[in-house]
């Protein structure tokens, strides 16, 4: 078992990332000690892995989340393409060096700017995207936008941020009243309706994501209000038997 501050170092992650990944569901770690400092073991330290990857391939937390929990998540596969990645930016860093060390050794003007192409990188990764994207949420989602203009989407957003409002109005009361509960369904059914089936599961994952900070609270208080992003999650957290 291995320490926060260890996992930290070894991973060239800061600790204040583990613990976020901690507070959204992302990545437990594997035990506590009595005074209360995060454990984690070999099997958390391959989960950190394989999220790191996938930060790789620029996908977003809530991807991520939502790829390595499915029933199909193939773990070598994964192995695979992070191999192939790290082959092509070690090729790209090779081409900049052998560029820069002619530039030095000649003195001269190189109007050769071939070092510089990484669309082959860009490519690998939008294949890689395309391939784990691919879960059954995400082809409902890209379905649903796939006719829509920029214009719908704009109104779709607004529309979520709009039942953030109305949850900010509901902060000051108790995150298991029925006005907050009937609340939480609504914002069920609108991501149903517009994004993809919002299964309780993905629901529990969302709000714990809500409430941990980031991103995601900030812009939900923006909408509602300070603590507004902290009562959501509280709220579906009741919602989902959590």
């Amino acid at each position: 078992m291995m320490t926060v501050n260890e996992v930290s170092r070894l991973a060239g992650v800061s600790i204040r990332t583990l613990h976020y990944y901690d507070q959204i569901g992302l990545l437990h770690p594997s035990g506590v000690t009595e005074a209360g400092y995060r454990l984690y073991d070999d099997t958390a330290l391959e989960r950190l892995q394989q999220i790191l990857l996938f930060r790789e391939l620029e996908f977003p937390l809530k991807e991520i989340d939502r790829i390595i929990h499915d029933k199909d998540f193939d773990r070598n596969k994964a192995l695979e393409q992070q191999i192939e990645l790290l082959t092509l930016k070690k090729e790209h860093l090779e081409k900049l060096i052998t560029f820069a060390r002619g530039i030095r050794m000649t003195g001269g003007r190189n109007m050769d700017f071939t070092a510089f192409d990484t669309k082959k990188i860009e490519e690998y990764t939008r294949q890689a995207r395309e391939q784990w994207g691919n879960t059954a949420a995400y082809r409902e989602f890209a379905q649903k936008n796939a006719d829509r203009s920029k214009e719908a989407q704009a109104l779709i957003s607004a529309g979520l941020m709009q039942l953030f409002t109305e949850f900010g109005e509901l902060k000051e009361g108790e995150p298991d009243s029925e006005k907050a509960q009937k609340q939480v369904q609504k914002l069920r059914e609108y991501i149903s309706e517009h994004y993809y089936q919002c299964t309780k599961e993905i629901l529990a994952g969302l709000g714990k994501m809500y409430g941990a900070g980031g991103e995601f609270t900030e812009n939900i208080d923006k909408a509602g209000g300070p603590g507004c992003g902290a009562f959501c999650a509280e709220a579906i957290a009741v919602f989902c038997g959590e």
